[in-house]
C-alpha cells in the first residue's frame, strides 16, 4: 500500500537519490533535476505542502514530485501559478501509476491553497491523462523554444487560467531567463 505524505527534511538524501536514479536514463533531460530541487527547496518559490513523496509499505520512498511558485506576465499583468517539476519514480516502481497518484494529490493540495493552475513542459502522451492540455490553448507561452505540444498546462478551479496569457517566468533557481 503506498502512502502518500509531504516530504520531510529526513528525506533530503533518499529523495536526491531517487531523482538521480529516475532521471539516468531519460533522453531529455540534463540530468541536473536533483539539484534543481535542492535549489528549489531554499528558494522563495518552495511551498513546503507540494513537495510530496510516496512511500511503500516498507517505508522506502518510490516517488517524489514537486510543485513550486511560478508567474505568467503580460505587458500590463502578472499572475501566479505553479510548475510541476520534476515527478520522479524510482525505476523498480515506474509504470505503477505512482506519478499519476503524486500528480493528482499534488493537485488536491495546490486547490485547497487556493491555486488556480498547473503549468509544465512534459510527456504530450502522458500529462493530458490528468487533464493537461497545450498552454497555447490558453495564450500562454514560455521564454525559450520548446515544441508547442509539450508546453502544458491544467486549471486546477473552472476558469483557472480564464484572460490569464502571458510568458511564463520561471524562479531565477530554474536557470532561464
Amino acid at each position: 500500500m503506498l502512502k502518500i505524505r509531504q516530504e520531510e527534511e529526513r528525506d533530503y538524501k533518499k529523495v536526491f537519490q531517487l531523482i538521480e536514479e529516475a532521471f539516468r536514463n531519460m533522453e531529455h533531460s540534463d540530468h541536473q533535476e536533483q539539484f534543481l530541487v535542492e535549489k528549489l527547496r531554499k528558494s522563495d518559490a518552495f511551498i513546503p505542502e507540494l513537495s510530496l513523496v510516496a512511500e511503500d509499505e516498507n517505508g522506502d520512498i518510490a516517488g517524489h514530485i514537486l510543485f513550486t511558485k511560478l508567474r505568467i506576465e503580460n505587458d500590463s499583468e502578472t499572475f501566479e501559478s505553479l510548475a510541476l517539476a520534476p515527478v520522479s519514480v524510482k525505476p523498480e516502481f515506474q509504470n505503477q501509476g505512482i506519478g499519476g497518484k503524486l500528480i493528482l494529490q499534488g493537485h488536491h493540495i495546490a486547490q485547497e491553497l487556493g491555486y488556480q493552475s498547473v503549468i509544465l513542459i512534459g510527456h504530450e502522451t502522458y500529462y493530458p491523462k490528468f487533464g493537461y492540455e497545450k498552454t497555447s490553448n490558453f495564450g500562454i507561452s514560455f521564454p525559450f523554444e520548446i515544441p508547442e505540444e509539450n508546453g502544458m498546462a491544467i486549471e486546477l478551479v473552472k476558469d483557472g487560467l480564464k484572460n490569464k496569457n502571458g510568458v511564463v517566468k520561471y524562479p531565477k533557481e530554474f536557470g532561464i531567463d
